[in-house]
């Protein structure tokens, strides 16, 4: 049943890729790991499949000044866990123009997008969201940008009440500056906040340059889970070096949760690092290596070691 799935999905992706019609580009990531887990129970080998994905983005001129855009984005678990190998990413349509760019559907919302590229084991088992909350990809929600202004931009989004916001409708917006591959710029930033999102309203900070050759990011967070009260105030910071064909990369996490009941507050504490490297095989193409660490009052403490590759294509 999957494999069938997974020809459909495929074929439909494929299909999508060569209309005639639009512009359209067809892409991919496989990346994979086979790692030693430590979840509190004693330590286990297993192989990962982290976020890899097809996906299709594609757009329509209608004149000089307007196009529908598309994206289709599906999850492959390429590691063949669980029934079901196929899932859903970001997929949405929507419209682009002098005006900005408005999508309908499933997507990240801004708040999630403001982070960059500051998390350098995005998707891996290092990533922020085991501490931070606010990395939130969301279906029934509108999307809108403006354009840019000089370097800035402001982005909004409205998480419908039929959404995995359960009843509630939600707000996430964010003000944009620069570029985050830090290509076009020498610094991006940005802030952004969650109202009633997923039950929890977000604050957060992010910025990262280069800096001698080294790229620099860092985030700070405040949220607070609207159902129980409790409070993190958190910090974030990453640096990579490349030398050669060789990256290496690291990156640290810390929370401090506080609950107020009654008068009397309760304080618990979270923190994490991953340091990793990476070795360019061809432009697409990398072997890599990691260690990562998760410590909680609260919870089970978790390390991971890992190794593996990504493609992109």
């Amino acid at each position: 049943m999957n494999l069938v799935k997974s020809s459909t999905a495929f074929a439909v992706l494929t299909a999508l890729s060569s209309t005639a019609m639009a512009e359209t580009e067809f892409y991919g990531k496989a990346n994979v790991t086979v790692q030693l887990s430590d979840e509190g129970e004693g330590s286990f080998s297993e192989v990962k499949s982290n976020a890899s994905r097809l996906g299709v983005n594609s757009h329509y001129d209608i004149n000089d000044d307007l196009k529908v855009i598309v994206k289709f984005e599906v999850q492959v678990d390429v590691d063949g866990e669980g029934d079901e190998n196929i899932s859903g990413r970001n997929q949405y349509v929507g419209l682009e123009g002098s005006f900005g760019k408005l999508v309908l559907g499933k997507n990240d919302t801004v708040t999630k997008q403001s982070q960059g590229k500051v998390d350098l084991f995005n998707d891996m088992e290092g990533d922020i969201k085991n501490i931070f909350k606010g990395e939130n990809r969301l279906r029934d929600t509108v999307t809108y940008k403006t354009p840019k202004f000089g370097e800035f931009q402001l982005g909004l989004t409205y998480v419908t009440n039929g959404s995995a916001n359960e009843d509630d409708e939600g707000i996430s917006a964010a003000l944009f500056y620069g570029d985050n591959q830090l290509k076009k710029t020498n610094w991006f930033a940005s802030v952004a906040m969650d109202r009633d999102v997923k039950g929890y309203d977000v604050n957060r900070a992010t910025v990262s340059t280069k800096l001698a050759g080294v790229t620099l990011g860092a985030m700070i967070q405040n949220q607070e889970d609207l159902e129980s009260g409790e409070e993190m105030d958190g910090y974030f910071v990453s640096a990579k070096y490349s030398i050669n064909d060789l990256v290496l990369k690291g990156q640290y996490q810390s929370g401090n949760f506080e609950l107020e009941e009654t008068g009397f507050t309760s304080s618990d504490d979270a923190s994490g690092y991953t340091v990793g490297v990476d070795y360019k095989l061809a432009k697409n193409a990398k072997l890599m290596a990691f260690y990562t660490d998760f410590q909680f009052d609260d919870a089970t403490d978790r390390n991971y070691f890992g190794t593996g590759i990504e493609y992109k294509f």
